[in-house]
């Protein structure tokens, strides 16, 4: 789903021939030809155009000014007027940061650099395999087609509106229909992001207006005036009990790290330093529309406040079926970006990651003459699963909410922590076997006996060397006669080692107030499965050849900058991975509470 190239030759892909119909792909399997498509790994996916900064800028925005600006001062509502804009301050930072983190290692970081990383998944299958690849998909799916609900959930709420249909009619279904098929789908059937870059502009500009809307029309000195001022509304609303229930929204609003790779992958020339760009754009002019959009939509109605802002304001004014004509805007332009995301997990679950293949049994062989790519197929499948639920569906907030919480908190908090943790496992048990030994040093701790020697500034044999083996002997044999072990021999340079996830040293009180088994055990798995993966590549991959790889030009590969901007892991960066992994714990766990405590509880006063 990555965007990297201009145009890509996808060599008898669909070989048209002179009436019209898809010619005979070449196969693979037996010797009778037939199985499914021969076509390399490194081809699937890949897309045929790119875009600049701006472009790429464009389509990150878009991505996360969906459904969830519209719910932003729901979310203040929920959280407090203080709370709500502290958090929503918090999610973009971590945001920004999640998205170089994910992006970074999968692209230069020096294990990885040149691996092909081109999907969250595939990085996170790097240290935890499977499982880490599994997380990362479920969690993206989550994300996607909860989105795309709301999405049709507002389309319905808007358009039949501005027309004058009125609410509980069947003819807002039959609109949402209507609308969908026509606008929706032909969008969300495109191949690359990169050519959605002018309706993802023509998105952002909908939202700025939207929010002007909201900020010009919302009735704030007159709700402010009868609740006594500003100042009071800040003494009895700055922080409230639903909190979670608002970062939900708000992590629903900004995330887009299961967008990161698609919209990277569509930046032209990419590095480090264009990567920091894009997102430093995309995520402050996101944050901006929606702290303006949450501080006027929820001063405007304060207790009032809905899930949908524009259905605090009246149905027959002309200014605001006006806003809704653009939220509408928004989400027929948005809903491909999450359509992509979702038909990419699908793809990858269920195809290997292969969307371009035919999937059907017509054609020359099957007698019939629809032909039905795999993208086409699952695309009209995902809208069919997004229809349903919109049809039936009125309330906004909890579908905001519930993807947020769960979703979201998983996808922008845990899995880049964890990530994190995991790909740089080795350096983070090298910092802490350094804290724990110089805090036994500093306080006249003795290290325990049972630990292997130190390893470092030792310098280890050449494995066949005559003295690769430096193992102690004991002074008398065993029963049989034979040499009873001695202590742990020392490793040996170009030889495996099997890796324990128990830490080797002293641990002192400070560990388990910070939970370092956790992070340790963590790193311990990750440094493992990076070893075992790489292992695996380094004895069994060969280097794909021009025929089979992408063209070796230019653009077929990350680029780093002459400037660097690379830096070893630190002591600040692991922190900040752990503070990824707990608040995201927290927010998916206080989050669904949240919810469910809130469908028993009546109205909020």
């Amino acid at each position: 789903m990555s965007e990297i190239m201009e145009e890509v030759p996808m060599d008898n892909d669909e070989d048209v021939n002179a009436n019209g119909g898809v010619g005979e792909l070449p196969t693979q399997g037996g010797a009778n030809g037939h199985g499914p498509p021969a076509r390399s790994d490194s081809m699937l996916n890949l897309p045929k155009k790119k875009s600049g900064v701006f472009g790429a800028s464009s389509n990150l925005v878009n991505s996360i000014v969906g459904a969830g600006i519209i719910g932003i001062p729901y979310a203040i509502r929920q959280s407090g007027f203080i709370a709500g804009l502290f958090l929503l301050g918090l999610v973009g930072f971590l945001t920004d940061r999640s998205l170089r983190v994910i992006v970074n290692l999968a692209s230069f970081h020096p294990l990885l650099k040149g691996k092909g990383i081109r999907t969250f998944e595939k990085l996170a299958s790097y240290p935890f395999g499977r499982v880490g690849s599994g997380f990362i998909l479920t969690n993206m799916l989550i994300m996607a087609y909860g989105a795309m609900v709301a999405y049709m959930i507002i389309i319905k709420d808007t358009v039949p509106t501005v027309l004058g249909v009125e609410p509980g009619s069947i003819g807002r279904q039959v609109i949402l229909i209507i609308t969908s098929l026509a606008i929706m789908v032909p969008l969300a059937m495109m191949r690359d992001m990169a050519s959605l870059s002018f309706t993802s502009m023509v998105s952002v500009l909908a939202d700025i207006i939207l929010v002007g809307f909201v900020a010009g029309y919302a009735p704030i000195e007159e709700t402010l005036s009868q609740a006594g001022g500003f100042g009071e509304v800040l003494k009895e609303n700055w922080i409230k009990p639903s909190l979670f229930i608002g970062l939900g929204i708000i992590s629903t609003a900004m995330a887009c790290q299961h967008s990161a790779f698609i919209v990277s992958g569509s930046l032209e020339n990419k590095t480090q330093r264009r990567w920091s760009t894009v997102t430093v754009i995309s995520i402050t002019f996101a944050s901006v529309l929606c702290a303006a959009m949450g501080i006027c939509g929820y001063l405007g109605f304060l207790g009032e406040t809905q899930g949908d802002i524009l259905n605090n304001f009246p149905g027959n004014s002309v200014a605001s079926n006006g806003a809704r004509m653009l939220l509408a805007i928004t989400m027929f332009f948005t809903y491909p970006m999450e359509s992509f995301v979702a038909r990419h997990v699908l793809v990858m679950l269920l195809h290997q990651g292969d969307m371009d293949a035919v999937n059907n049994e017509g054609g020359r062989y099957g007698g019939g003459y629809l032909c039905m790519n795999r993208r086409h197929s699952w695309t009209l499948a995902l809208y069919l699963a997004a229809l349903l639920p919109g049809l039936f569906l009125d309330d906004l907030g909890p579908v905001l909410s519930i993807t947020g919480s769960l979703g979201g908190s998983c996808i922008a908090y845990v899995a880049p922590g964890l990530v994190y943790l995991g790909v740089n496992g080795e350096a983070f048990q090298d910092i802490c076997r350094s804290m724990a030994l110089n805090w036994s040093h500093k306080h006249d701790d003795k290290i325990d006996r049972d630990a292997p020697p130190e390893e470092a500034g030792l310098e280890l044999p050449v494995a066949g060397d005559a003295n690769q083996r430096m193992a102690a002997t004991n002074n008398g044999d065993g029963e049989n006669g034979a040499q009873q072990p001695g202590p742990a021999d020392l490793p040996v340079a170009g030889e495996k080692r099997t890796l324990s996830m128990q830490p080797d040293f002293a641990k002192p009180f400070w560990w388990y107030l910070g939970l370092f088994p956790i992070w340790w055990a963590i790193a311990s798995s990750g440094r493992m499965g990076m070893q075992e993966k790489l292992g695996n590549m380094a004895e069994t991959q060969q280097p794909p050849s021009p025929e089979e790889g992408a063209p070796a030009d230019e653009d077929t590969t990350d680029h780093v900058d002459v400037l660097g901007d690379q830096y070893p892991p630190t002591k600040g960066g692991f922190c900040m991975a752990i503070f990824f992994i707990l608040f995201g714990v927290l927010g998916v766990i206080v989050g669904l509470l949240s919810n469910i405590a809130a469908q028993f509880s009546g109205p909020e006063p």
